[in-house]
């Protein structure tokens, strides 16, 4: 069955008008305002060839860094599809061998392994702060900050300026 993929696209560098023109002319692209990141939906049989097809028709007519689908697959994995140097592919092939595995598992298995331990660095950063925070402020005041900082975030409009119901 053949369904609809949403896809970001995300440039090395803002796209020019003409380069927006002219892959606007290949599919229908929505960009960000400072067009370094454009989204689009793509038909085909399933997401990663959704992809691969775009990022060939695509290839000629803007400075493409990183294709991504928008939705989690039915492992809960977004699909990346992105162009690696022959050095890159070179290392990645060995590494793989190393350690006994095909290089898309490999590389697969490293940047989820990155990105968990990205996200503990970030926790364990973030626990720290409110550890020397807690030496100078109570938990409740804390817990107040926090909450007023993030009200006041949450209300905010996207160009920074609050919004209406709470000015």
């Amino acid at each position: 069955m053949t369904a609809y993929h949403a896809i970001e696209i995300t440039l090395t560098r803002p796209a020019t008008d003409s380069e927006l023109h002219r892959a606007r002319r290949v599919a229908a692209l929505a960009s960000s305002t400072d067009r370094t990141r454009l989204l689009t939906v793509r038909r085909a049989k399933t997401p990663g060839r959704a992809l691969q097809t775009l990022r060939r028709r695509l290839a000629g007519e803007l400075p493409i860094d990183v294709l991504t689908t928008l939705y989690p697959d039915q492992q809960g994995c977004v699909l990346l599809n992105f162009t690696l140097s022959h050095a890159a592919r070179t290392t990645i092939r060995q590494a793989a061998a190393a350690c006994g595995q095909r290089p898309r598992d490999f590389l697969r298995q490293t940047v989820i392994d990155a990105v968990a331990r990205h996200k503990e660095d970030r926790a364990r950063r973030l626990a720290t702060q409110m550890e020397g925070l807690l030496t100078q402020h109570t938990p409740e005041e804390l817990l107040l900050c926090a909450a007023d900082s993030l009200l006041i975030h949450h209300n905010r409009r996207p160009g920074g300026k609050p919004s209406s119901a709470h000015s």
